[in-house]
C-alpha cells in the first residue's frame, strides 16, 4: 500500500475502518521522505521518532474508542513554526541549533486534533524568497518538475506534498508563499484572510501581511485543515473574533448538481492578463474559465486599477516589517553567537555571518525606507498606496462574489535561473501580493499542465472571510487527480 500517496481524507477513512494503523501510515510516509531527502531535500530535519511515538499514541487513542478530525494524519511543518522540542531555524545559520520551547497555536491546534507532526520543510531564509534557494541549507527541488524551482518561500512544505513526501502540509504566505509553490507543484493552497488563523509562535516576516494555511492534494483536505487551525487566539491581538464554519460543507448544498455554480459570479481582473503572461498559462487559465461558465458561474470583467503599484508597495511595506523584525537576532538571546569583547562589534559579526545575501538585502532595504528623510518619501507613501489596493479589491467583491486569474505569470523555471536577478525574482510575485495587502483570502488550485509537464494553478481570490465560497467553487473546478 502506497501510504504516502494518500490523501488525508483516504488515510483518515482507511484508519477509521481498521484497514491500517497511523504507525503503519507514518512508517510509510516517513520511508518516502527519507528515500527523497538526498534528491528533493523538502525537509530540513525529520523526526523519525517521535512521529512514531506520535502516531503510536493516536492508534491508543483510537482503540480505546476515541476519535478527532486529524487522528494519527502525519502533516509537515514549514521550518518557521514552533513545535516544541523540535529545531526552528527559518532555515537560516543565526537559529542554527534553536530547539523551540513551545508549540504555535496552530501546531496546538494541531495536536489538540491528533496530527503526527514528522519534521520541518525547508524555506527560503526567514521566508524572503519565491524559489526556496535562499535557505542555509540548500535549495528544494520541485518534485513534479524535476530541475525547477519548486517555489517559495514554503517550498519545502510544497515539494514535501506534491511529491508524496507527506500527506499535507502547513505553509505561510506572505506575498504569496502558499499560493505560488502550490502552484508550481500542482496542489491545493489556501491563504486565508488576515486574522482568521493565529500567528503566535510564528517566526515573524512581515506582520501585517504573514498568514499560515495549508497545503494538501485535495480541496477536501484543505478545507479540513482550516477547520482546525482557524479561530480566535488570545495570544494574538491581530486574530479576529469570528464565528468558524465548516469548511468541509461549503460545496454540500450544491453536490451532485450539474450547475454547481449556478448564481456565483467571478469577477476576471484585466490587469491580471496582461503583458508577460506565459501562453501556456493563459490557455490553462482560459480553460478554468470555460469549466466555470459550464458549471453555471457567470464570468465578469472588473479591474483593480493599482494593480501595477502592487511589487513597489509590497516590497516597500514588507522589508521595513522585516527590518524590525529581524532585529531581535543579535547573538545575545538565542542562535549564532560570534564572541567579541564589544558587544556592538558581537551584534555586526553575528549578524553578518549568521543571515544570507537575500535577508541582508531585505533588511538594508527596509531600513532605508524608514529612515530619517527617507519615511515619507517611501514608506507612509505606501501605506497610502496599499489603502487604494485593498479598496480595488472592495470595489470588485461589489460586483462579483469571487476573483479568477492565474497565481503566476509562468509555470516553473530551472533551479539556478534568476538566482543573481532579485528584481527579476520579486516580479514573480506581481499577482500575488495585491491579496496580501489588501488582507484578503485567496486559493491556489491545480488547472492542468503545461506541455512539458509543468503544473499551473488558478487562483481564486475572495473577500474578508470569504473562504466558504472560495471552497465550494474550488471543488467545483477541481480536476480530478
Amino acid at each position: 500500500m502506497e501510504f504516502a500517496k494518500m490523501t488525508v481524507t483516504e488515510a483518515l477513512r482507511g484508519m477509521r475502518a481498521g484497514a491500517f494503523t497511523s504507525v503503519e501510515l507514518t512508517q510509510g510516509v516517513l520511508q518516502a521522505a527519507q528515500a527523497a531527502q538526498n534528491t528533493i531535500h523538502a525537509y530540513v530535519t525529520l523526526d523519525a521518532e517521535g512521529a512514531l511515538a506520535q502516531a503510536a499514541e493516536a492508534d491508543r487513542m483510537r482503540a480505546a474508542g476515541q476519535e478527532l478530525p486529524l487522528l494519527g494524519v502525519p502533516i509537515a511543518v514549514k521550518d518557521n513554526m514552533n513545535v516544541k522540542g523540535q529545531p526552528c531555524t527559518a532555515s537560516s545559520h543565526i537559529l542554527e541549533g534553536y530547539v523551540a520551547p513551545y508549540d504555535a497555536t496552530v501546531i496546538a491546534q494541531l495536536r489538540a486534533a491528533g496530527a503526527v507532526f514528522l519534521g520541518r520543510t525547508n524555506m527560503d531564509e526567514f521566508a524572503l524568497g519565491s524559489t526556496t534557494q535562499t535557505s542555509y541549507f540548500g535549495p528544494t527541488e520541485n518534485p513534479v518538475a524535476r530541475g525547477c524551482i519548486p517555489g517559495g518561500s514554503s517550498g519545502g512544505s510544497a515539494a514535501a506534498v506534491g511529491g508524496d513526501l507527506a500527506l499535507c502540509a502547513l505553509g505561510t504566505d506572505t506575498g504569496g508563499s502558499i499560493r505560488q509553490p502550490a502552484s508550481h507543484c500542482g496542489l491545493v493552497g489556501v491563504k486565508p484572510t488576515y486574522g482568521r488563523v493565529s500567528r503566535y509562535g510564528i517566526v515573524a516576516c512581515a506582520s501585517s501581511l504573514d498568514q499560515v494555511g495549508p497545503m494538501t492534494k485535495t480541496v477536501e483536505d484543505a478545507a479540513l485543515l482550516m477547520n482546525v487551525i482557524s479561530g480566535q487566539d488570545a495570544m494574538d491581538a491581530t486574530s479576529l473574533d469570528e464565528p468558524v464554519p465548516d469548511y468541509t460543507q461549503a460545496w454540500i448544498e450544491s453536490e451532485g448538481s450539474e450547475k454547481p455554480l449556478a448564481g456565483i459570479t467571478l469577477g476576471i481582473p484585466k490587469e491580471y492578463f496582461g503583458e508577460g503572461l506565459d501562453p501556456e498559462v493563459h490557455t490553462r487559465i482560459e480553460e478554468a474559465k470555460m469549466r466555470a461558465e459550464r458549471l453555471g458561474a457567470t464570468l465578469r470583467p472588473v479591474s483593480l486599477p493599482n494593480t501595477a503599484y502592487g511589487i513597489p508597495t509590497y516590497y516597500i511595506c514588507m522589508t521595513a516589517e522585516i527590518s524590525a523584525n529581524l532585529a531581535r537576532f543579535d547573538g545575545v538571546r538565542y542562535g549564532l553567537r560570534v564572541p567579541c569583547d564589544d558587544v556592538i562589534e558581537q551584534y555586526k559579526r553575528t549578524r553578518a555571518e549568521g543571515f544570507g545575501a537575500e535577508v541582508k538585502r531585505r533588511i538594508l532595504l527596509g531600513t532605508f525606507v524608514l529612515s530619517s528623510g527617507f519615511y515619507d518619501a517611501y514608506y507612509n507613501r505606501a501605506q497610502k498606496v496599499r489603502t487604494l489596493i485593498r479598496r480595488d479589491f472592495e470595489a470588485a467583491f461589489a460586483q462579483c462574489d469571487l476573483l479568477l486569474a492565474p497565481v503566476t505569470p509562468e509555470p516553473a523555471w530551472p533551479l539556478g535561473v534568476y538566482q543573481n536577478d532579485p528584481i527579476r525574482n520579486y516580479l514573480s510575485d506581481v499577482l500575488t501580493v495585491g491579496v496580501n495587502l489588501a488582507g484578503c483570502c485567496a486559493l491556489s488550485l491545480p488547472a492542468g499542465k503545461t506541455a512539458a509537464g509543468k503544473p499551473v494553478g488558478v487562483q481564486l481570490i475572495g473577500p474578508n472571510f470569504g473562504e466558504m465560497m472560495l471552497f465550494r467553487v474550488a471543488k467545483a473546478l477541481e480536476l480530478p487527480r
